[in-house]
């Protein structure tokens, strides 16, 4: 019946595959968990005020929230468009609705666009245009999107990890470590689970990213029961930095191991409340809005892409099947996370850990599901888990997704030009969309000055003056007060 359903030896692939690449993908996105409620919880609200006020609960209970949504709407990934796709509050888009939206007004307010940007993306799903959209990427951009993210994906975990930080002064942004050095024990955790899923590649070990994972975690345990280090970061007003100290979450074993879980905060939003705001003009609130959409609306489109490519499951021109319901499901997810009160949910990069481990069907996304959902009670056991033991599936996978870089024609400006922009973007600017949108944009100009316009499809016009009012969001808003 499994079989059959989710089409698992048409894909080549086997339940225990399936179970090990689920599994991955949990392991490497679990962060999200613990790191959800760290970001809304201690950004001040319009008054200045934090969300929780310092309440010792709350932050759990945003963090049962997020592993709440994330397995219900995984899970609906898995069933309906059966592809390995994972969801979760999105990183990026949090920080932005928590730093760029609830500073100006209240949380239900904030969430309120939240929801109202998913249901956007819903009707935009159901009329075709999102659709439609996604197949009027040339293939070869479709490439350089994926190549784009597993370099973006390669950094998050380099950057996570602690083995590049940002400088405190100097010439460039970021650098190797504290002032050039790697320090810390964390640090060794992560090179050695990094070689560790290496060396058991090449040995063409089954689940070498599972078993990297697990290792590193042990290493880890044994260190911080040695060693008694501290945490990199603790929240606060000032937070607390110490340098060498574990990233995310501290590797001990927990006093316990099950806790019940508290639902409390969902349901707090208003839907259209970002729009009666004194300090924020009706022309603001909707930049504000169209920012999350386009932000919500390419990232997807990015993952969706890369995702198909590393799998196997794109055609020749970068299509994947499904792509209907997929993208149905992702955009119920944003609106779900706004509803609940814990930001909007988008389609994780991180599932491609997963795909690196094998995953090719929505099984594995079920399991990813189901995982999540045991978090909401198992979340002490999930916390012993940190960024260092988690982070090298990625680097492992940014690998495997640069390999696709072969099939871009640099010789044709049109498309190389475009590709360069959309795969270097991405990792400097941290973010997906900047990189689709260069990527979009130089397309259409040097198709128009070559006087080939005829071969770039209408859809893309549209999309690429979208991403200018995008790129020029700042002067606008200037310019309209």
């Amino acid at each position: 019946m499994l079989d059959s359903y989710f089409k698992i030896s048409e894909r080549g692939s086997s339940v225990a595959q399936e179970v090990r690449g689920g599994l991955v993908t949990f392991f490497t996105m679990a962060y999200i968990v613990a790191l959800n409620p760290i970001i809304l919880a201690y950004s001040p609200d319009a008054n200045g005020q934090f969300l929780f006020g310092g309440d010792a609960p709350a932050p759990a209970m945003v963090a049962a929230a997020t592993a709440l949504v994330a397995g219900v709407m995984t899970i609906l990934m898995g069933s309906v468009a059966n592809y390995p796709l994972a969801i979760a509050t999105g990183l990026g888009l949090n920080t932005f609705v928590a730093v760029g939206i609830a500073s100006q007004m209240t949380w239900a307010a904030a969430m309120g666009l939240v929801v109202l940007e998913g249901l956007i993306i819903l009707v935009l799903v159901l009329t075709g245009f999102r659709v439609a959209v996604f197949k009027a990427v040339p293939p070869q951009i479709k490439i350089a999107i994926s190549v784009g993210i597993g370099l973006f994906i390669a950094l998050i975990g380099l950057v996570d990890a602690g083995f590049v930080r940002r400088t405190a002064s100097g010439p460039v942004p970021v650098g190797l470590g504290v002032n050039g050095n790697l320090v810390g024990w964390p640090t060794v955790v992560f090179v050695f689970g990094t070689l560790l899923i290496i060396a058991l590649m090449v040995r063409k070990v089954k689940g070498a990213i599972l078993i990297g994972i697990a290792s590193a975690t042990a290493l880890a345990i044994g260190i911080q029961q040695m060693f008694d280090i501290k945490p990199n970061f603790t929240p606060g007003n000032p937070p607390t930095i110490v340098d060498g100290g574990w990233q995310l979450g501290i590797p001990s074993v927990p006093k316990e191991v099950v806790a019940v879980p508290e639902f409390d905060f969902t349901g707090q939003f208003d839907l259209f409340g970002a729009f009666s705001v004194d300090n924020v003009s009706l022309i603001a609130a909707i930049l504000l809005l169209f920012t999350l959409l386009l932000s919500d609306f390419f990232d997807t489109v990015g993952t969706v892409t890369a995702i198909g490519h590393e799998s196997g499951l794109a055609d020749k021109d970068g299509n994947v099947d499904n792509i209907q319901k997929i993208l149905l499901v992702d955009s119920v997810a944003a609106a779900a996370g706004g509803a609940a009160g814990i930001s909007s949910n988008t389609s994780y990069i991180e599932s491609a850990a997963g795909v690196g481990e094998g995953a090719r069907t929505g099984l594995a996304s079920i399991v990813t599901g189901i995982a999540f959902l045991l978090t909401t009670f198992l979340a002490p056991l999930v916390a012993i888990i940190p960024y260092e033991a988690a982070t090298p599936a990625l680097i492992i996978v940014g690998f495997l997704m640069m390999s696709q870089i072969k099939n871009i024609s640099w010789d044709d400006l049109g498309i190389g030009v475009p590709a360069f922009l959309t795969i270097i973007l991405m990792p400097f600017t941290y973010n997906i969309s900047v990189g689709i949108g260069a990527g979009f944009i130089t397309h259409v100009v040097i198709r128009l000055v070559q006087g080939r316009g005829k071969e770039v499809h209408p859809l893309m016009y549209f999309v690429s003056g979208l991403f200018m009012i995008y790129f020029l969001s700042s002067p606008l808003n200037a310019w309209l007060g």
